[in-house]
């Protein structure tokens, strides 16, 4: 099978699709043969954009304006993708906050917020797709965007990564659960990346100034932060049929090795 059509017979819902790695992710599926595709966020102008870019790229595309945190937004989202695609065979749950906090720095609200958006959306989610697919009898793909901090993380990242460790076990349970029905759900947990978010993150929590990703980068044993079209291949792939049997894989995708100490 062709890179050019290995997606030609995904329709998708990709969460956090109108920017950085969602878009990514929309952008390479058309690349791959993807001609329906539902975009999820929060900002309606930035979806309009997004989807007048996979457009005229020849796809067609529908933005849907929800805010995934809200359960009830997570049903209709999938109801709409459905009733205007005509079918979903796959899933991208990359919409995800970082907002910080430390252990005895976090409120309540705080953590509802951060699991809010990071595991019961995406579970919800998950849940109307793999409904829909079992029933219409049909295979499909789910991707999960995790993170490195997935793994640990750092000390003002929480519940953050408490966020992403509880949807890593989420992506196993529901990979054992489905694997028979031909359900396939991944995941990749990616390390420092260079999107737009990031440079409001820096600004916003670190006080980093312009030349944050030079200095960044820098520091980096490949010199570079990981690039949202980089990761984006690697999604297309786990969605695509071309990846055969796998299933309850959690990749990392970074270039600092996860227990060696360095």
């Amino acid at each position: 099978m062709a890179l050019t059509d290995r997606n030609a017979g995904t329709k998708a819902i990709i969460t956090g699709g109108a920017q950085g790695i969602g878009l990514a992710i929309a952008k390479q599926l058309v690349a791959e043969g993807c001609r329906s595709l539902a975009l999820v966020g929060r900002t309606a102008e930035k979806g309009r954009d997004a989807v007048a870019e996979l457009k005229a790229l020849g796809a067609e595309a529908i933005f849907i304006t929800a805010d995934v945190s809200d359960v009830n937004a997570c049903v209709d989202v999938v109801t709409t993708a459905i009733g205007t695609l005509g079918s979903v065979n796959a899933l991208v749950n990359a919409a995800a906050t970082s907002a910080r906090g430390s252990l005895t720095e976090t409120t309540p609200e705080l953590f509802d917020l951060i699991f809010n958006t990071n595991v019961k959306g995406p579970f919800f989610l998950m849940q109307g797709v793999v409904r829909h697919l079992i029933e219409t009898k049909k295979p499909g793909s789910i991707v999960n965007v995790l993170s490195m901090s997935g793994h640990g993380g750092q000390p003002f990242l929480a519940p953050y990564s408490a966020s992403k460790g509880a949807l890593a076990i989420l992506t196993k349970n529901a990979a054992n659960a489905y694997r028979k029905r031909r359900i396939r759900v991944n995941a990749v947990m990616p390390g420092w990346m260079d999107t737009p978010n990031e440079a409001v993150v820096q600004a916003k929590f670190h006080g980093a100034g312009p030349d944050w990703l030079e200095k960044a980068e820098a520091a980096q044993p490949m010199g570079q932060l990981a690039k949202t079209h980089q990761l984006a291949g690697l999604v297309t792939y786990m969605l695509s049929p071309e990846s055969g049997v796998m299933t309850g894989s959690l990749v990392d995708y970074d270039q600092n090795i996860v227990g060696t100490g360095e």
